[in-house]
C-alpha cells in the first residue's frame, strides 16, 4: 500500500493543481503520470454551470468520436424475430427479449456498454430502469437507442458512438481514449467532445457554461484543462515547432 501511495504522490507532484493547462499540455501530462502496466483509459470530467433540477437545463446526447474509444464496445439488444436477427448480423454481443430482460433483472446482468431496444420491447425493458438507469445504459429514443433500425444502431455504437449526459451534480464524464493513443488522436477526440457540448448547450443555460475540465488516466492524478483553449489552438499546439 505504501508503494502505491508513493507512486501516486510522485505522479501528483508533476501536476500543478492550481494551473489550468492547455489541452496539448494536459494530454502529455496524463500520459507522463500514468502508473499502471495496462493500457489505461483517458477520461475527461466536465463541470457545467447547468441547474440539472430544471428540465430545460438537462444535457444529453450522443457523439461519434473521430478515433473511437480504443476498446471493444459490448452491446445488448432487446428485440424479437427479424430485428433480433438483424442485431446479431450487425455484431451485437447479446440479443434477446423477455429472456434477456429476466437475466438483467434476476441476475443483475449488465456486462455490456450499450443497450438498444426496439420500441415494442420498451414495456419489458422499462422495468429494468432501476438497474440500467444508474449505469446510464437505459435505452432512450432521444439518443437513438430505442429504434427499429437496430442494425444501424449497433454498427454506430461499435464504431465509437457514445452517449453523454450530465449527472446529478451537473458533471459530464466521458472517455477520451487510451494512453496508447497518439497525442493527436486524444486531442481530436477531446476537441470533438468540447465542441459537441458547446453545440448542445441548452438555451436556458445561464452564466458560465463550461466551468472546469479535468483530464486523467484510470490510475493517474487529475489534470485541469483550460476549457477556453480548444478550438484552433489544439492544431497549432500539436504542430512541430
Amino acid at each position: 500500500m505504501a508503494k502505491h501511495g508513493r507512486a501516486f504522490a510522485d505522479a501528483r507532484a508533476k501536476v500543478d493543481r492550481e494551473r489550468e493547462y492547455s489541452p496539448h499540455e494536459a494530454v502529455r501530462l496524463v500520459k507522463e503520470t500514468k502508473r499502471a502496466k495496462f493500457d489505461e483509459t483517458v477520461e475527461v470530467h466536465i463541470r457545467t454551470g447547468l441547474n440539472v433540477r430544471h428540465a430545460d437545463e438537462q444535457l444529453r446526447g450522443t457523439i461519434a468520436l473521430p478515433h473511437g474509444l480504443g476498446k471493444e464496445v459490448r452491446i445488448a439488444v432487446f428485440a424479437k424475430g427479424d430485428k433480433a436477427r438483424e442485431a446479431e448480423e450487425a455484431g451485437a454481443d447479446f440479443v434477446g427479449a423477455e429472456d434477456l430482460a429476466e437475466r438483467v433483472q434476476n441476475e443483475n446482468f449488465t456486462d455490456f456498454d450499450v443497450a438498444i431496444a426496439t420500441p415494442d420491447m420498451m414495456p419489458v425493458v422499462g422495468r429494468l430502469g432501476r438497474i440500467l438507469g444508474p449505469q446510464g445504459k437505459m435505452p432512450n429514443p432521444k439518443v437513438g437507442t430505442v429504434t427499429m433500425d437496430v442494425g444501424k444502431a449497433v454498427e454506430e455504437s461499435k464504431a465509437g458512438k457514445v452517449e453523454y449526459r450530465t449527472d446529478r451534480t451537473a458533471i459530464v464524464h466521458m472517455t477520451v481514449g487510451k494512453t496508447s493513443f497518439p497525442d493527436e488522436h486524444l486531442l481530436e477526440n477531446y476537441q470533438a467532445i468540447i465542441e459537441e457540448l458547446i453545440r448542445a448547450k441548452p438555451s436556458a443555460a445561464k452564466g458560465r457554461y463550461l466551468r472546469s475540465v479535468v483530464m486523467a488516466s484510470t490510475m493517474g492524478p487529475g489534470v485541469k484543462v483550460d476549457p477556453s483553449r480548444t478550438r484552433d489552438l489544439i492544431e497549432a499546439e500539436a504542430a512541430p515547432a
